[in-house]
Order: C-alpha cells, then structure tokens, then sequence
C-alpha cells in the first residue's frame, strides 16, 4: 500500500469506526452501493412490461412471453455462482464493476436486436443484461449487511432494498410512456392479414420504441460505472480470498436455515415475477383497457410495494423480522384468493395488494438465511442469487395454464402455492432463532 492510500485509509478510520467484520463503510460507499439497488428495480420491472409488448407486436402466446423471463432469470441463476467465486477471489468492488459493465453491455445490445426484428437477439440481451444483475445482487446484498454489525444487517438490508422499488416504479413508468403508449393498436387478426412490408413498418416502429429506454440506461449506467471506480470503496480486509468452494458448499448444505432459505427464496422469486408478470394482462381482460392504461395498475402495486418496504424496515425495530414474514405471507396468500375468485376491480385490487405483502419477503429471507455464515458469506450470497432463477420457471408455468385454460385467474393458483413456502420458513426461522430489536 503506497503513502497516499494509507492516508486516506487512516483518515478513513477515524470518520468510519471499522467494524468487527473489519470493513469500514463511508457514507458515500453506502449511498453508491445503494443506488445500484435502484439501477437493478428499474431494469426488472422495465423488463416486466415486455411481456405485454411483445405478445401485441409479435403476436406471441403467453407461454412463449414467458420465455423472456426465463432467459432474465435463468441468467440470475447460471452466474450468480461464478459471480460468487469471483467476488471472493477479489473484492466486492470488482464484483459491481463487473456487473454494471455487463448490465450496460446488454442495454446496448437492445440496438442492433431492434434492427434485426428478432427475437431471439432480444433474449440474448436479456440474458447478459440480467446476468450482470445476478453479479451485482451476488455483492451487493451481502456488501450493505458487513458494512455494519450482524444484528442489524436485516433493518440495514430492507433499508437500502427500500430504495429498489423506487427503480421498479421508474422502469414501469418509462414504459408506460416509451413503450407501451407507442405500440400499434392492430391486433393479432389486423397483423394476419397485412403484408409483410407493413407488418415489418409497424413492427420496426414498435421495437424503436423498446430500444430507446434500454440504449438510454444503459450510457447512463456508464457514467456511474466511471464514478464507482475512481471511489474508494471499504473492503472486508481481514477475509481469506483463498477459494475453497466444496468446503464452502458443504458447510452450507449442512446448514438447514440457509438451505430451507434459498428454498423459500426460489418459491418467493417465483410468487413475484408471477404476480407482476402478468398483472398487465390480468388488468386489461377484467377492465377492458390496453396495456398503456392497465400499466397505471402495475405502477400503483408498486408505489404499495414501496410504501411497505419503509414501514416494514421501522416495525423491525418492535417485531421479529421471521414473524413479519409468516403475516406478510398469510396475507399475501389471502390477496390472492381474492385475486382468483374475484373480478373486476374487486380483482384487480386484490392484485395490487399483493405486491404489499411481498415487499419485505427478499431482503428478510436474504437476511435470515445469511445469519451466521461467517467466511462462507459470499457463496451463500450466490445460492440466494442463484434462487432468484425462480423468476424463471414458474412464470412459464403460469404461462402456459393460462394458455390451456384460457384464464388468468386459474393461473394465479401458481404464485399461492409460492407463498405458502414462504409462509412455511417463517415458521421455521422464528423456531430456531431469537430477534432481539436494534437500532441501525
């Protein structure tokens, strides 16, 4: 370490306590790291809203919508182990420079997809945009719970996830505006029977439109990949970088907390990209509008979705976090009953609602998992990033009972069945661990 760094490094001890992971975790550091949780809700919930545009502009069935979720998460799934590896053999830093340049890299590639008209090259961006995600969750979450004590790593976490819905509302809204408000009103008969030439014009219009929040992001995402290197960034110093991946995995798998928590989180990933997946498509079958207008209903989930995170991140100062989830997970099961029997606004209010419940499901589960998990923290961190594949299959599932059925609602029995899981390990935390209330 040269003069210079051992400088700031000092000045840095005196401003930031070191804590007893030994990371030390300026103000800065924190607010950067916590803005790209916002940079990730907006690239999920912007892609969310593909489903409904491209079912209109390629005329594609709900199974076949689907796979643009698979490709997303299974993304999410495949790296975030190699994710884990890489982080662990250098620091978190490099583990979120790799990822924002991966997430810019399949921003940029929405451009010449929009030029080909295919499909497949959309996927194929998706599936490195979402892999560098899968790389900066596998860092980040774990980064915010060790900048600080371990007893109020699960506030510290809801805290800056609080901040990802914020994302998730910008992404709906600059698709509402960019993208779905410019797709043409011809439907899938109209399409059959234009020429190809007119077909490929409304077509290449509609994928310009796509395009164009994606290419912004992404030169956007440039900028702040530029500020987070020239940063100086804590590291967790006293850690061995030394990787032992098998014993690594095996005191994980002997760990029944952790193993039953990347469980629930596969089962809860699965329940929210189901629910939000097709809450456009619900809301236009039960109120008869278009997917512009019937977006207002996925922005208004999310603006409760937010709203919830805050205060369920202020009544983990009274409540244990395990017994929040198990009431949250009750409730969200009660909303979507409502949501399969009911119809009309009845329906589509209960939909909203769940998004409420969901709010403190990820970062609690993450949290609760990773207690305890010491040196293998990093590769646990990769098993529940690797658990958000959920989001893969079982919109798929959803996709095609919709399909078979020709109803939405009887698809929703999938997300349920999800939430009972969750439910299932609140249960189980709240047995074998005892919350105490702390302050952050």
């Amino acid at each position: 370490m040269n003069k210079q760094a051992e400088a700031t490094d000092a000045q840095n001890s005196k401003t930031f306590p070191q804590n007893k992971s030994g990371l030390r975790a300026p103000l800065l550091a924190f607010v950067l790291i916590t803005s790209l949780f916002f940079m990730w809700g907006l690239a999920h919930n912007l892609t969310d809203t593909l489903l409904a545009a491209f079912k209109r502009i390629m005329s594609l069935s709900d199974f076949q919508t689907s796979w643009i979720q698979v490709a997303f998460y299974g993304s999410y799934f495949t790296l975030a182990v190699p994710a884990a590896i890489f982080i662990k053999r250098f620091t978190y830093q490099a583990g979120v420079l790799l990822g924002l340049a991966m997430y810019v890299v399949g921003a940029l590639l929405f451009y010449p997809a929009s030029i080909t008209l295919q499909y497949g090259f959309f996927l194929v961006a998706l599936y490195i945009l979402a892999g560098g995600l899968a790389v900066l969750e596998t860092s980040c979450n774990p980064y915010i719970i060790a900048m600080g004590e371990e007893a109020t790593g699960t506030r510290r976490l809801n805290l800056a996830q609080s901040f990802n819905p914020l994302g998730s509302i910008t992404g709906v809204v600059i698709s509402k505006f960019y993208i779905l408000s410019q797709l043409d009103l011809s439907g899938v008969e109209e399409r059959a029977g234009m020429s190809a030439e007119e077909l490929t014009r409304i077509q290449q219009a509609e994928l310009d439109a796509v395009m164009g929040p994606y290419v912004a992001v992404g030169f956007g995402l440039l900028l702040l990949w530029v500020i987070i290197y020239r940063t100086s960034m804590p590291k967790a110093s006293t850690e061995d970088t030394t990787i032992k991946f098998w014993p690594s995995v095996k005191n994980l798998v002997g760990n029944k907390n952790y193993v039953f928590g990347v469980v629930a989180q596969f089962f809860y990933v699965g329940a929210q990209i189901c629910v939000w997946s097709f809450i456009i498509r619900y809301v236009m079958e039960e109120l008869d509008v278009r997917e512009s207008a019937a977006s207002t209903y996925y922005i208004a989930s999310l603006i409760v979705f937010t709203l919830f995170r805050f205060i369920n991140t202020s009544l983990m100062k009274y409540f244990k976090p395990a017994n929040l989830l198990v009431f949250s997970s009750l409730m969200a099961i009660i909303s979507t009953l409502l949501a399969i029997a009911g119809s009309g606004y009845l329906g589509v209010i209960a939909l909203v609602a769940i998004s409420g419940w969901m709010s403190l499901m990820f970062p609690t589960i993450f949290a609760l998992a990773s207690k305890g998990l010491g040196q293998d923290t990093k590769m646990g961190s990769s098993g529940l990033i690797m658990a958000v594949g959920g989001g893969a299959a079982f919109p798929a599932v959803m996709g095609l009972i919709s399909d078979y059925t020709g109803s939405i609602h009887i698809a929703y029995w999938v997300p349920l069945l999800c939430f009972i899981v969750v439910m299932w390990y609140g249960f189980y935390n709240s047995k074998i661990t005892q919350a105490v209330p702390q302050t952050v």
